[in-house]
């Protein structure tokens, strides 16, 4: 018996089909090992010696394969043929030669492009051994992860209060978020004006053509910049005599894009399709291990992360058949297209990603896969196609028009495109970010010298538009431009930046959040060489030449160091003042822009003589006067939220914002809108000091409503919520819509619904309502608690008939199929898990006594506090790392202080259990 180990259950079932009863495939569901997130990890004073931990799933699976491995004739490496697969493949080696677990058996890696049986049986057939300069650029990745995040990190928590780590490539793949956002705010408007000439050609045939030149000087688009100008122009124009000057027709082609690279998948998925990066990435890792087709389990398209555009040549044979027979030879090329990668930096020459079977037509795929996997697999059909069929062909003309006014002479110039063949373009056309292509249209006959006669002069105003945000697409290729990052992190990276709160997406584009601002203008500020994008550009470079055994890991992470721990040194004796003024300095066109009367922007409204600046509180960063506490004036960071007078907060607590809507009509108390601990909110009047009094009536805003776009209207409709919007059918109750801690939900007695995304709290309407809590009483749920999140359906548990679910928990993902939970590893993710995953999980949580099932058999355990791991390599640890005392005792003692002091013993030890559950939570 041979042991063959690769990543997932979905592919180990597959290639075992593919070969036979004389190999067990085995699944190590990922990485097994993992740096502990704990300080001493990676230790540069041993020469960056680095301590790899056994999680428990990847204990267990070591357990497997070290069992299935005992008499067995080889051992067999099958991990991705990427630099994690090949690390993935040297910790299962580590760890089983830790154990002398091989004690003689041969050990072989191979990789395979494609899961097809003719890809696994030719891998097997050409072994090697593990490819140590992959595995090395793994570790220094790592290392210089893990010394990053576990150093800069803490330096943020002490010197900048609210942010919550800075990554290595994170962080400059946030300052190019930021960056381009501080451009639309500083951008100036230029204005412009266009003339353009509707003309007629003897036959009556109209076109359009634009001013380009007069007085032998030749005029740019911008070069009008006045309506005095432009109505001279138009003058002139309209007492002109037109005369055809030159025809000039060119023939032109454009050639088809490459297939696929990981980047490129994930842009133009994101253009036509509208997935996310992670998403595409998660539907593309289903379509690779395998689906369903006429009842065999068949990988459909080649690996999904890799910068290769080239294709294998049987592949390249197959698609021109494919293209003749679909499209006929005409649409076939002489010979065969070859395509080089043109990014900075690009790594292992794996195949593009293309389909495994050209035949396999996206119709035929359709009738089996979901839309939203068929649609990918259509988009990476069509594009491989495209890439090897012949180039389509236009006829660019030109027509010069002379305008004769006196003695004056003005040109017009009208262009025009005709496609004469459209070659691929029959099939595919890439999509764009932010740009159109210019009109196509046809000229009518003209030759040189004929009269034209003039239909209108039209002269437009135009002013400059800033550049656009990114989207997801765009920052991946800006980031591939640069050489930053690598094709399995572009994903990773965006969903951390989201995650963080670092940014947040309007209109499927990428908006800094202040936080995010702040971290990028304290790294600029003290940090600046590590996040600049040569430096990080020419550290990738150097972890490339690592992976071509051209340099040492370690001396790549000696140079770095060096430089680096001296300046986390530096931070030391930085003082927070220090690192306010830097900010103030930096980001003043966010926070104190320009005020329309000219006078200074950072005078304090409310005092006149004090200086607004930069305030770090326990709730985060905001603008306050420098009188405190004389005056009270705060506002939120941008200028653009609320402002007034606060209620006292200051550099050392405090509410950061608040400003005065106006009165309620009915009590004529004042209504504000405020920024507080969990987020801004609405309060009707003031709170009181007296003993025993009301709190004042308060409403959280609403999702994707700003301070800074509230008024008095909409608050006082948020202040009337709960509201009744119908009658239950069958108690004939009241249902109330309201906002919670949860978000806005209708609530019928004990029970409460959730609203959609598509729901308007203020809006919804009786029909909607009553529909959303039925549903919830007929589907169950805790009463008295807000409808849970109904998360991602996977699919069914043949063999147990359940259904699989994977959810958002107050502890991170997990999977469920109704009975047990299985939180998600950090090396998974929620979007990219399988079935097969999920099975794995849940079973393997069941077999420990884990999940729902454990929870009720007995008290809850008191568990130790969890250090967060840093998220795909780039986060730093949690604050929880660096304390070495149990967080129980701390949380227990704060509890018991606050009891009353008369309180009897059985109540002691209550309230002492209390604070001890309230701790392992």
């Amino acid at each position: 018996m041979k042991v063959v180990v690769v990543e997932s259950p979905a592919k180990a079932k597959t290639i075992n089909k593919y070969l036979g009863r004389d190999y067990e495939v085995i699944a190590s569901f990922g990485h097994i090992r993992d740096l502990p997130a704990k300080d001493g990890s990676v230790d540069p004073e041993r020469d960056f010696e680095m301590v790899w931990e056994l999680e428990d799933r990847g204990s267990k699976r070591v357990s497997e394969i070290a069992r299935a491995v005992k008499g067995a004739e080889k051992l067999i490496l099958a991990t991705d043929p990427d630099r994690e697969g090949e690390a993935i493949s040297w910790h299962v080696l580590e760890a089983l030669t830790a154990r002398k677990a091989l004690k003689g058996i041969p050990v072989e890696r191979v990789t395979f492009n494609a899961i097809t049986k003719a890809s696994v049986e030719t891998a097997m057939r050409q072994p090697r051994q593990i490819d140590q300069a992959l595995v090395d650029a793994y570790l220094a990745r790592r290392a210089l992860d893990y010394l990053v995040g576990f150093n800069l990190s803490p330096v943020l928590w002490r010197k900048l209060p609210g942010a919550r780590s800075a990554g290595r490539v994170q962080s400059v793949a946030l300052r190019l978020v930021t960056e381009r956002e501080y451009e639309i705010e500083t951008f100036k408007p230029r204005e412009y004006w266009s003339i353009v000439a509707t003309l007629a050609t003897e036959t009556g045939a109209t076109f359009e053509a634009r001013l380009s030149g007069a007085d032998g000087k030749r005029i740019q688009r911008l070069d009008v910049g006045s309506g005095e100008e432009a109505a001279a122009f138009k003058r002139d124009l309209e007492l002109a005599t037109f005369t055809v000057g030159s025809v000039e027709a060119k023939p032109a082609k454009r050639h088809p894009q490459p297939p696929f690279t990981t980047s490129t998948l994930q842009q133009e998925a994101s253009r036509k399709l509208g997935m996310a990066p992670a998403q595409t990435m998660r539907v593309a890792q289903r379509l690779y291990e395998g689906v369903d087709i006429g009842g065999e389990t068949l990988g459909i398209i080649t690996y999904m992360r890799t910068d290769g555009v080239d294709m294998a040549p049987e592949a390249v044979a197959d698609a021109r058949r494919v293209i003749g027979r679909e499209y006929g030879d005409r649409y076939v090329p002489g010979a065969p297209r070859k395509y080089q990668v043109k990014a900075k930096n690009a790594q292992e020459a794996h195949e593009a990603v293309r389909p495994t079977d050209m035949g396999l037509l996206p119709k035929q795929v359709a009738r089996v896969l979901d839309p939203e996997h068929a649609r990918l697999y259509e988009l990476i059909w069509t594009r491989t196609l495209a890439s090897q069929m012949e180039s389509a062909e236009f006829e660019r003309t030109t027509v010069d028009v002379t305008a004769q006014v006196g003695p004056r002479r003005l040109e017009l110039r009208a262009t025009g495109q005709v496609v004469t063949f459209d070659g691929f373009l029959a099939l595919y056309q890439e999509g764009k970010d932010d740009e159109e292509d210019e009109e196509s249209r046809r000229l009518p006959p003209m030759r040189a010298g004929d009269p034209l006669t003039r239909e209108r002069i039209a002269s437009t105003q135009h002013f400059t538009e800033p550049p656009p945000r990114y989207s997801e697409a765009s920052l991946v290729k800006r980031m591939e431009e640069l050489g930053i990052g690598r094709p399995s992190t572009y994903a990773a990276i965006l969903q951390t930046l989201r995650d963080r709160e670092y940014v947040k997406i309007e209109k499927k584009r990428l908006v800094p959040e202040d936080k995010g601002r702040l971290v990028t203008g304290f790294l600029e500020s003290f940090f600046k060489r590590y996040v600049e994008y040569d430096f990080t550009a020419a550290l990738e470079g150097q972890l490339d030449r690592v992976s071509n055994a051209e340099i040492d890991w370690r001396q790549v992470l000696r140079d770095f160091w060096r430089d680096f721990s001296a300046a986390v040194g530096g931070t030391k004796e930085l003082r927070v003042a220090d690192v306010l003024d830097a900010l103030n300095e930096l980001l003043g066109a966010h926070i104190f822009p320009a005020r329309a009367d000219g006078a200074d922007p950072r005078a304090c409204p409310t005092c006149g003589s004090g200086r607004l600046s930069l305030k770090l509180g326990k709730f985060g960063a905001f603008v306050g006067c420098s009188n405190y506490p004389e005056c009270k004036y705060t506002r939120q960071l941008a200028a653009t939220g609320v402002e007034g007078e606060g209620d006292g907060s200051s550099a050392d607590g405090g509410q950061p914002g608040t400003r005065v809507l106006g009165e309620d009509p009915e009590t004529g108390q004042s209504v504000t809108v405020r920024d507080g601990r969990f987020g801004p909110f609405i309060q009707l009047g003031e709170a009181s000091s007296e003993k025993g009094a009301e709190k004042p009536k308060r409403s959280s805003l609403p999702k994707g409503v700003t301070p800074g776009s509230v008024d008095l209207a909409l608050a006082l409709r948020l202040l009337s919520l709960p509201r009744e919007v119908a009658r239950h059918p069958v108690s004939g109750d009241p249902i109330l819509a309201g906002i919670g801690r949860y978000g806005p939900y209708v609530q019928h007695g004990r029970t409460y619904a959730n609203l959609g995304n598509e729901d308007d709290v203020l809006e919804i309407g009786g029909n909607r309502a009553i529909d959303l809590i039925v549903a919830k009483e007929q589907g169950g749920g805790r009463p008295g608690r807000p409808a849970s999140d109904p998360g991602r359906a996977i699919g069914k548990d043949e063999a147990s008939g359940r259904d699989l679910v994977v959810k958002a928990g107050r502890f991170g993902p997990y999977v469920t199929d109704g009975e047990v939970n299985a939180t998600l590893p950090k090396s998974m993710s929620a979007d990219a898990l399988t079935l097969e995953e999920a099975i794995g999980l849940v079973n393997a949580k069941r077999a420990s006594g884990g999940g729902k099932s454990a929870s009720r058999k007995g008290p809850k355990k008191v568990l130790k506090p969890r250090t967060a791991k840093a998220a795909d390599g780039e986060a730093g640890p949690a604050k929880t790392a660096a304390r070495k005392a149990p967080a129980k005792s701390a949380a227990a003692k704060s509890t018991a202080a606050k009891a009353p002091a008369k309180s009897a013993a059985p109540e002691a030890a209550t309230a002492k259990k209390a604070a001890a559950k309230k701790a392992a939570r």
